[in-house]
């Protein structure tokens, strides 16, 4: 398989990180994980700035810290993915949309790579001492919540989306415990940059 990695977003990667969002629409695919990069597509400087303050530690009303970080394959370079990862929940994160927020472009898809996209997160979550990450993901999204039970993801209710009205599963991660278990199938496939 082929080596991944994180990358933060910088301004060198604007040309491919908007052709990135654009094939989710060619494709009609949702956005999911992306930092809100889909609303700044004619701003993408804006974007960087947003991404700035989303990485201060003090939480504000309706945002919460977090990181947002490329998933890069190394033999081309290509962004294959992206993930949005929040260091604290609010009310609205703990109800619908949890610690991690993630997606592989369509074109990329079915080759093992949102694992290694999650086991990268579960990487950064431990670095900021989170124990228990919080996802969820539609119902309809079998890839999804199946990756998070390959990093053994124990499914906790399926609920209906207070916010989208959508059909919903929330799972939790242990953290440490899935890094250890899985660091034997993962770890050879990523690269620290």
């Amino acid at each position: 398989m082929e080596q991944l990695y994180y990358e933060e977003p910088s301004l060198s990667r604007k040309d491919d990180a908007i052709e990135f969002i654009n094939e989710f629409y060619e494709y009609k695919s949702s956005i999911n994980g992306v930092g809100g990069l889909n609303r700044y597509l004619d701003d993408y400087e804006g974007w960087l700035e947003k991404l700035k303050e989303d990485r201060q530690e003090v939480q504000k009303e309706n945002r919460v810290p977090a990181r947002t970080y490329f998933l890069v394959r190394e033999s081309d370079n290509r962004i294959v993915g992206m993930s949005n990862i929040r260091l604290r929940l609010n009310y609205v994160l703990e109800k619908s949309g949890g610690h991690i927020g993630y997606c592989i472009r369509p074109t990329e898809r079915r080759k093992g790579y949102n694992k290694i996209n999650l086991y990268l997160a579960l990487q950064v979550l431990e670095k900021y001492g989170i124990e228990e990450a919080i996802l969820d993901a539609d119902l309809d999204n079998p890839a999804s919540w199946k990756t998070m039970e390959a990093l053994g993801g124990i499914r906790i209710e399926e609920y209906i989306d207070e916010y989208d009205g959508s059909e919903s599963v929330k799972y939790t991660i242990p953290v440490s415990q899935s890094l250890k278990d899985y660091e034997s199938i993962y770890e050879s496939h990523t690269h620290t940059h």
